[in-house]
Parts: C-alpha cells; sequence; structure tokens
C-alpha cells in the first residue's frame, strides 16, 4: 500500500466504536478537516463490488463514439445530469477550460416525492445497459458513508446530527463519472490543466481510490501536496457549503488535478458531492460566530448558491443534443 500524505482515519471507530472510539474519530476527522480540508477514510463501507463494477462500465461509457455520448449532453439545470464533454467547465477564476470529460448521476427520486420536481431526472445511456445497476449501487454505498461522515461533523461542531441528516435528506447529492484524457488525446488549450485550482460547492466530497494519481491540495503555506490513490481508502473533503456552515472554521481547501509526468493513459475518477435539500438555508452554526470571527456571509439558499456556483465555473450555456436516453 502506497503512503498517504494526509490523516487518515478509521470509520468503523464511529460506526461501531465505543464511545471513546467515536470520540477519538471524531477530534481526528474534524482537526483533519479544519488543518487541510481533507482526509483519508479507512473501513469507510463502500461497496468494492460497485466500485469496481462503476469503473468497468464506466469506460464503456466514455468508448462510446463522441457522437452518441453528445446525444446525452444536455444544458438544462447547469449540466447536473448526463454527459458534459471536454472544454465546457472551468474553474471560477479562469476562462482556460478543464481536460476532463464526466457523467452526472443524481439520487433517484419517486414520481411522488415532494422534490421530484425539483431534482432533475437522471439520463441512463441504452448502449451501456449494465451501467445504471452498478453506479446506483455505488450510490447508495457513498451516500451510507457520507450520512455517517456528516454525523461525526456535526458531533465535533456540537452540532445536532440528526439535524445535519436532515440537511441532506433529498438533497441534490451528485456523483461525477470524470475520464482526464492520455497524453495526446485532444487538443490542449494553452494553460490548460486535467482540473485547474478549486474548491467544491457542496458539504463535503468523498472520493474513492482514483485509478492514477495527480491530485493535490492547496496547503496552508501556499505549497502544493500530492493525495495518493491507496486502494481501500475513500478521500473526504469538505466543500463551499461546509465553509458557510462553520463561518471559516473547516475551510473549503483549493485543490487540484495535473497529469503525471508517467502519465500513459486516461485517469478515471468517482467523486460524489454531497449536497443539502434545495430550500436548506447555508447559516453559520451560532458557535461558529463570535467577536475573534464575525459573521463571513449573508444567508442563502443551497439551490441558489449551487446555480450561483454552476454559472461560474460555465455549465450554463447552449443547448446541448436533444439525446437519446432513458429518464427514470
Amino acid at each position: 500500500m502506497s503512503q498517504q500524505n494526509i490523516p487518515v482515519v478509521d470509520l468503523d471507530q464511529f460506526v461501531n466504536g465505543d464511545a471513546e472510539a467515536q470520540a477519538r474519530f471524531v477530534a481526528q476527522l474534524g482537526s483533519s478537516l479544519v488543518e487541510y480540508g481533507f482526509v483519508a477514510v479507512e473501513n469507510h463501507g463502500v461497496d468494492p463490488k460497485a466500485l469496481a463494477g462503476t469503473y468497468e462500465e464506466l469506460k464503456h461509457l466514455f468508448d462510446l463514439p463522441s457522437a452518441t455520448k453528445l446525444g446525452y449532453e444536455v444544458v438544462e439545470g447547469g449540466r447536473q445530469r448526463g454527459y458534459t464533454s471536454f472544454g465546457k467547465e472551468h474553474a471560477k477564476h479562469t476562462d482556460v477550460p478543464d481536460m476532463k470529460e464526466f457523467w452526472h448521476i443524481g439520487p433517484e427520486l419517486a414520481d411522488d416525492h415532494a422534490l421530484r420536481a425539483r431534482i432533475p431526472h437522471n439520463l441512463w445511456p441504452a448502449e451501456v445497459p449494465g451501467f445504471k445497476a452498478e453506479s446506483l449501487a455505488l450510490y447508495a454505498s457513498l451516500l451510507r458513508a457520507g450520512q455517517h461522515l456528516v454525523r461525526a461533523i456535526a458531533r465535533y461542531l456540537g452540532a445536532d446530527e440528526h439535524e445535519f441528516l436532515r440537511m441532506i435528506d433529498g438533497g441534490n447529492t451528485i456523483l461525477r463519472l470524470i475520464r482526464y484524457p492520455a497524453p495526446g488525446e485532444v487538443e490542449v488549450p494553452e494553460g490548460a490543466v486535467w482540473a485547474a485550482a478549486h474548491e467544491d460547492i457542496n458539504v463535503i466530497t468523498l472520493l474513492p481510490e482514483a485509478s492514477d494519481p495527480g491530485l493535490q491540495l492547496l496547503r496552508r503555506d501556499g505549497t502544493w501536496l500530492d493525495i495518493n490513490p491507496v486502494k481501500g481508502q475513500l478521500i473526504a473533503d469538505s466543500g463551499d457549503m461546509l465553509q458557510r456552515l462553520t463561518n471559516g472554521l473547516i475551510p473549503s481547501t483549493t485543490h487540484r488535478v495535473l497529469q503525471p509526468r508517467a502519465a500513459k493513459g486516461p485517469r478515471y475518477s468517482l467523486p460524489f458531492f454531497v449536497h443539502p435539500q434545495p430550500d436548506y438555508v447555508l447559516t453559520p452554526l451560532p458557535q461558529c460566530v463570535s467577536a475573534d470571527n464575525p459573521r463571513r456571509w449573508d444567508d442563502i439558499t443551497a439551490e441558489g448558491y449551487l446555480m450561483e456556483r454552476i454559472r461560474e465555473i460555465g455549465l450554463t450555456g447552449a443547448q446541448g443534443h436533444a439525446g437519446r436516453y432513458q429518464k427514470s
């Protein structure tokens, strides 16, 4: 197993441990997020069969002809579902596009669900019949891990962990399946990288081990630190919404993905972005506001903030192709 460069915690201590083990986990998780905004998680309970199956299916997905993939590129709702082609997304403070293509999957809601009209439908490629079952199994498994971590974060903050669970219940949580191109595969604009320096929008992000290295975080001293893909580990990082909820106590850490010099093929990764339900108001916890740390941001709903950030990173624009797809 390769060495990890950030703190490593054991989620089983929180899920199945006694009070002492849980307290130790909560302290380690919280301090790691405060210092780094990132933490590596072992014994996280994510189904390895679903993970392997999703990686296998996404390779079939991205191997489809470009014209077929473009049939699933739909702009409505800020590209929150289906396919997004190379060069569409960019980091907040640059117009240079990232070199990646990706597919978004969200929650499967029943037709009578209260949020059905506000949470986009998933798109399922008819050409890859095994994709839906594998990716939804992984989605459910990652969501369970995310719920445990959200509870532990609430406990670290002295907040109501059940309220934190209610916050993400019905949220527009997204599994993003990413393919970064192999060297020489696509024309790269000047200054473009796989994924430029950015912060995540959501509450927390969970990242099962990627296929290859490339992820880096920006440390507080301004230097970049490699985050290794270690088999069996999950990387968790804090996003902008958690930063707002904690009034900056837990920062949204800048990170990027660069093509390693030794890269020979494409890189695949599966970040899982945990979001609050749309009407949840992002207001700082009272215990995170003080004379020494006055309130930094105005209130905004999770949906309002998401759409604001989607515009900033270029995921709105001209209408995509109509597409042949199966709505869930």
